[in-house]
């Protein structure tokens, strides 16, 4: 280490001065009305550092260390709160807003003390609040949101470098995403159109101050989830002077803006580059990825009572195959004849404004989003003639949305209730081949479906008791104008109750149950045979799944968290693959695209399991989280058989900790486990015919066995280094990421490929109907060193 730290003073010191102390200002509002709070009493946690509001509710604190801290607040009549993480420096103006809740006057021992693991009355279990410290200094995440969160309860990996959302046995396709109240459909470059995973993701690090991430649980003003919902919460942009953030990352460069647009606007912009396509091709890989995406955030405030934010997302992502590779090796082989090339364009722009009143605040929505995803795949990659083409895909999905709701606090009630509306178009034009049950299937269609999409939803809570517990009741209800089956509100009702009773200042009780719905994705809705929307003629509802959850929590100090939950879901109307003879639950954490086939709403299954969760958040810079899930995850087979599903890991344990030292070193490790996975065996009989063959460009799964066999346990140790140097100027980080540092090697499904003689040639067996084919053992792993470089000024 010592090496190291040589090497980045000698590296920063020309551009820099070395400084001791920071600065914060903010202010703090009433959460209901936006009345600024004069006379708070504001302390930087864990310190003695401390001052009073103004009568505008402003203060400044001074004489900080640099680093991530987080503000208490405390004032007569309202909630003790603890404000988001917050990075300070002093080259640069940090600015915070703290947002208080009335509460009681005089409330017994019982009161909860404030804390950085916050809950809500409509959530008072199965939701974690991640801050951005653990964001940035996450090892064997690359800053990349969507893999932190696999450090939490229920949260799946795999050993695949995907960042699919997997939670508590539930499909990728099962979350719903929220960027500053604007719901946007996927936060992963490359993605699995109809379902959440990819390779890399979209947001940028550097926009996020917090995320709220919920397992269960769901306020009713978030819809059309099964299995999770992640709230993404934005930094605003400085109001005193412009600032830069530059990032060199694993994968990508990355330039960050702020500042003020205006006395009354801030903004943040950033543009992000990858250079994967370079390093790839370097050394030989089959795939050459590369991506560009863009963010935005502009805030205005015009007044004490009326503010609007604009929020912008998008991203362009090209795949192309490395085809220069002169003799590739059976795994190259086996990619290069079964990835296509594609190009993926999609974006989310939308408009917040709030309207704050003296009990009560009104929040409009509106956005547009839109993806474009274009694939195609010729056999053995010849692109001589059009006959060779296997696939040609042209998909694109464009949602416009309204949403309108009103949050109102009135003699101890909090009441949140709106409504929405979604215009919906989708496009698809699909030309290419099944083989089912020896028989080729042609699937050439032309989709154009327009969907009309509305909701209701109501929910009502309330602190009791001294408030010793907490109540919460809410309905919703979605209906589209898709078909019969789908049209009606009333046969969507998703009724949800949550309590929580605290034993003493430290324990508490908590439960949830509620019934959620979400509608299957636009690929099966628009799916067509012989030019008919099969899955309209064939009555496909929404899915349904019934949550209960029990947990309980203790809390021995502020900072330290205890949590133990169970939970039972169960899944009804699940789209089932007519050919295929599965449930869609099974598929979706893998590229390309799910749901365009012919379904039935039919299939029925279960999750259940247990969490435990410990996690420490000390304002001395140490952060630790334990969490071990049991869980089953089980959908009904062909015969009605319950069977594992592919998300049945039995087992997932992870700790993650990191501790900041001395002169502003940190280090972090993460060592996560996974049970042994199910997975479903080639069917090698199909696989060799060679009308079979052609029409993929690879092998076939024998789903009469689905899931019947199972991958052994994965394991893999991250570790990670930072070095922060805060000058008077600049401010320059450095970290070294390893992944993988034991270099465990997971077994995966093996690899099959056509056997060829000496001279290249394809080796046919049966008068030339069928491929000699060769299956290898196929393991993946190995260690990966990152270093990252962040400069701010």
């Amino acid at each position: 280490m010592r090496i190291i730290q040589v090497f980045m003073y000698l590296l920063i010191f020309p551009v820099c001065s070395w400084a001791q102390k920071a600065s914060l200002s903010g202010k703090v509002v009433d959460a209901t009305s936006n009345e600024p709070l004069p006379f708070v009493n504001v302390v930087v946690a864990g310190t003695g550092i401390g001052t009073v509001t103004d009568t505008e509710g402003h203060f400044v604190l001074k004489g900080l260390e640099s680093g991530f801290i987080r503000v208490e607040a405390s004032f007569v009549g309202y909630r003790k709160v603890i404000s988001s993480e917050t990075e300070v420096r002093q080259a640069g103006n940090a600015y915070i807003e703290i947002k208080m809740e009335k509460s009681r006057e005089n409330i017994d021992e019982v009161t909860i003390k404030a804390s950085p693991f916050r809950v809500t009355m409509e959530s008072p279990l199965s939701m974690r609040t991640i801050g951005v410290g653990e964001i940035e200094k996450s090892p064997g995440a690359n800053r990349d949101v969507s893999r932190i969160i696999q450090s939490f309860p229920g949260v799946q990996s795999t050993p695949a470098y995907r960042n699919d959302v997997i939670i508590r046995g539930g499909g990728p396709s099962e979350s719903r995403f929220f960027l500053d109240d604007v719901e946007i459909p996927n936060i992963n470059h490359f993605s699995t159109q109809g379902a959440s995973g990819g390779p890399v993701g979209i947001l940028n690090a550097d926009f996020i101050r917090e995320v709220n991430y919920y397992s269960g649980a769901f306020p009713a003003n978030r819809g059309n989830a099964l299995s999770g919902v992640l709230e993404f919460r934005q930094i605003d942009g400085n109001e005193e002077k412009m600032q830069f953030h530059g990032t060199l990352g694993a994968s990508e460069v990355a330039a960050t803006l702020d500042g003020p647009l205006g006395e009354k606007t801030n903004y943040v912009f950033s543009v992000r580059r990858s250079y994967l396509q370079l390093l790839f091709s370097a050394l030989e890989l089959p795939f050459l990825p590369n991506f560009t995406d863009m963010q935005f955030k502009v805030r205005t405030r015009f007044d004490q009572k009326n503010e609007l934010t604009l929020i912008g997302l998008g991203a362009y992502d090209v795949n192309k195959l490395n085809l220069d590779i002169e003799d590739p090796d059976e795994e190259q082989q086996y990619i290069l004849s079964q990835l296509p090339e594609n190009r993926q364009w999609s974006y989310t722009v939308g408009a917040v404004y709030k309207h704050y009143r003296d009990n009560s605040y009104q929040t409009f929505v509106v956005s547009r989003s839109q993806l474009k995803n274009l694939s195609d795949k010729y056999l053995d990659n010849d692109k001589s003639t059009v006959d060779n083409r296997i696939l040609d895909y042209e998909s694109q999905e464009v949602e416009n949305k309204i949403r309108l709701e009103n949050t109102s606090r009135i003699n101890g009630f909090k009441l949140n209730f709106g409504a929405g509306l979604d215009v919906v178009n989708y496009l698809n034009n699909t030309v290419s081949g099944r083989f089912y049950e020896e028989e080729l299937q042609q699937v050439n269609y032309d989709t154009d479906l327009s969907l009309l999409k509305y909701s209701l939803f109501f929910q009502l809570s309330k602190n009791v008791f001294d408030e010793r517990l907490a109540l919460s009741l809410g309905v919703r209800t979605d209906a589209n104008n898709y078909s019969a089956s789908m049209n009606n509100l009333l046969e969507q009702i998703s009724p949800r109750f949550s309590a929580s009773y605290k034993l003493s200042p430290q324990w508490s009780l908590n439960f949830n149950t509620g019934r959620y719905y979400q509608l299957p994705s636009y690929t099966s809705l628009g799916f067509k045979q012989d030019d008919v929307l099969v899955n309209k003629q064939n009555k496909l509802k929404y899915i349904s799944v019934d949550h209960l959850i029990g947990g309980l929590e203790f809390r021995p100090k502020s900072t330290v968290q205890l949590s133990a939950e169970a939970f039972w879901k169960n899944y009804s109307d699940y789209p089932f693959s007519v050919k295929d003879q599965i449930s869609l639950a099974n598929k979706g954490a893998d590229y390309g695209v799910i749901g365009d086939e012919e379904v039935v709403s039919s299939s029925e299954g279960r999750a259940y399991g247990a969490e435990f969760q410990a996690r420490i958040n000390s304002s001395e810079g140490f952060n630790f989280n334990l969490s071990y899930t049991l869980v089953r995850s089980e959908f009904k087979n062909g015969s009605q058989k319950y069977i594992p599903s592919s998300w049945d890991s039995q087992h997932l344990l992870v700790l993650t900790t990191t501790k900041d030292l001395k002169k502003g070193w940190s280090v972090g490790a993460r060592w996560r486990y996974v049970g042994a996975l199910p997975y479903t065996p080639w069917d090698l009989d199909k696989s060799s015919l060679v009308e079979a063959w052609n029409l993929s460009g690879g092998p076939y799964y024998d789903f009469s066995r689905l899931n019947s066999e199972r991958q052994p346990a994965f394991h893999q140790l991250d570790v990670r280094v930072d070095k922060a140097i805060y000058g008077e100027k600049i401010t320059t980080k450095f970290y070294i990421d390893i992944q993988n540092l034991y270099n465990f090697q997971a077994k995966t499904n093996d690899i099959v490929v056509r056997a060829t003689d000496a001279s290249g040639n394809f080796l046919l067996t049966d008068n030339g109907t069928r491929y000699q084919l060769n299956v290898i053992e196929n393991k993946s792993g190995t260690v990966l060193p990152t270093i990252g470089v962040i400069v701010s000024f």
